[in-house]
């Protein structure tokens, strides 16, 4: 059985980050390496930053499947052209297939309505295929691109991605 909730507990942040180290250390390290991938673990999902962006007003949902954390969405409302970034939106590989991705996006989508939101967006590693077939499969559409310095020599190139909401 799958659940979603919303991460709101320090014991939250804790587990969101273990699993997230799971899923960078085995998706990311093939596309950006080693040391770019625990840097960036460091820097974007340890439980310190997800428990400061909870605290800040991001929200975090939780999917489980039989009771066992397998996946994880962030979300925040942007005032200025009234959308929702979509921050972090991962399942882990051994529970891909079961519908997490709807139901997590779902969860964003019922956020991004409780401000009349007019679009979520992301951004995507451009070479990171998987992920980007998937965003078109749930409604995503490139608009842009962009390379985002990240500290200690390390860039981010990646697509910007859009779904467009009816409100």
């Amino acid at each position: 059985m799958e659940l979603i909730r919303e991460a709101v507990t320090k014991e939250d942040a804790d587990a969101l980050s273990i699993l997230a180290q799971k899923i960078w250390k085995e998706h990311y390290t093939p596309l950006i390496g080693r040391e770019q991938t625990e840097y960036m673990l460091e820097k974007f999902q340890s439980a310190e930053v997800i428990t400061d962006s909870i605290q800040s007003g991001m929200k975090y949902y939780m999917a489980f499947c039989d009771d066992i954390l397998s996946g994880y969405a962030a979300a925040k409302h942007v005032l200025e052209g009234n959308t929702v970034f979509l921050s972090k939106f991962y399942v882990e590989s051994l529970h891909r297939g079961r519908g997490l991705s709807k139901k997590l996006l779902s969860k964003v989508q019922q956020f991004a309505q409780e401000f009349q939101s007019n679009s979520i967006w992301l951004t995507c590693n451009k070479h990171n295929s998987l992920s980007l077939n998937i965003y078109k499969k749930l409604g995503f559409e490139i608009i842009d691109q962009m390379e985002t310095d990240i500290g200690e020599g390390y860039v981010m190139d990646d697509y910007m991605l859009e779904m467009k909401l009816n409100r």
